[in-house]
């Protein structure tokens, strides 16, 4: 475990961004993170896992922690359900994958969602009606100040549409280093109920689907939509799906009268962003090495040699159009650092 200076960071972020760490270190145990925290408290530190929520604007000016926990166990099996623990330095996708093989279900609408385990509860990432709250049991996070290991319950984390108390009270305070999920041995939950994945599945003459099929029908719905980061530099969906009053919904829908939605409440509406940006003129667009994809618009693309600030510069004529277009404000769900 050593620490290195002027650290390149091009490849430890899904954007490809040229940035350099003051200083870099990676752990692979809970042990070494609490040595790490100890002998350098008083320091600047930035916590890295898996690079693919942030975009990086300037040098890191900091200690970067890169989380390098690895390790995938099953904690229990009852009432034919597994409890499975995953570090949180795992690869996220790479974690749903085991879960496939091994018949674990519960992830598997989660596939091909860049980045690590450990940042999943942060986020609360989710895709095709399934969030990480529908299954996480607890995840354990060390104290940055007191290098302290706490239990964080599905409650306490107070989960949200990509919120979490880690974003908010308790932010910058825990670095989380493992996550347990609660996931179907037998009688599957099977989740189809986003049409994308219905027409996967009726175009292979799927109809009695397990979760292996729910799981390949989305990778290969992510692969049609979204670029790969090796080979073009992105963070997956840039922003969050606007929620709006009802009211506001309504009226707008008089104007626009094929604005999709997604009802989230008896008095909200969910609205794509995607749809948005995209009738708003910018899917496909280039702007010097920034643009939006061509295949979907909530993709933000890194064409070469992007600085950061080029890429923020554009989500901000994104934001700004969206909203002189509909009044609909869009917020980042990407860390801008």
């Amino acid at each position: 475990m050593e620490i290195l200076s002027n650290y390149p960071l091009k490849n430890l972020n899904t954007f490809g961004i040229a940035a350099c760490a003051k200083e870099y270190v990676s752990v692979t145990s809970v042990e070494e993170l609490k040595l790490v925290l100890k002998e350098n408290q008083g320091k600047k530190l930035f916590i890295l896992g898996g690079g693919s929520n942030m975009l990086l604007t300037q040098d890191i000016d900091a200690l970067v922690i890169h989380i390098n926990l690895k390790g995938i166990e099953v904690v229990a099996e009852n009432n034919g359900t597994a409890q499975v623990k995953a570090m949180a330095g795992e690869n996220w996708h790479g974690f749903v994958q085991y879960c496939i093989n091994h018949n674990y279900g519960g992830v598997e609408n989660l596939s091909l969602i860049p980045g690590n385990v450990g940042t999943t509860p942060i986020q609360n990432i989710g895709a095709y009606g399934t969030e990480i709250k529908d299954t996480m049991i607890q995840c354990e996070a060390l104290h940055i100040a007191t290098q302290e290991l706490r239990t964080f319950t599905n409650a306490e984390c107070e989960f949200a549409y990509r919120e979490s108390i880690f974003k908010s009270e308790l932010k910058g305070q825990y670095i989380i280093v493992s996550v347990t999920f609660d996931l179907t041995i037998a009688n599957h939950k099977i989740n189809t109920a986003y049409g994308d994945i219905t027409a996967q599945l009726a175009a292979k003459g799927i109809t009695s689907p397990t979760i292996k099929d729910v799981s390949e029908a989305v990778t290969a719905i992510r692969q049609s939509k979204l670029p790969d980061p090796k080979e073009l530099g992105n963070s997956g969906s840039f922003f969050k799906n606007p929620i709006i009053p009802k009211a506001q919904y309504e009226a707008l829908h008089e104007k626009f009268p094929d604005m999709p939605h997604y009802v989230v409440s008896e008095t909200q509406v969910k609205v794509p962003a995607g749809w948005l940006i995209e009738q708003s003129g910018f899917k496909g667009s280039r702007f010097g090495n920034a643009g939006v994809h061509a295949r979907q618009a909530l993709v933000i693309v890194n064409y070469g040699n992007a600085t950061g600030q080029e890429l923020v510069n554009l989500s901000k004529k994104i934001q700004q159009t969206v909203f002189e277009n509909y009044g609909i404000a869009i917020e980042a769900e990407v860390n801008i650092v």
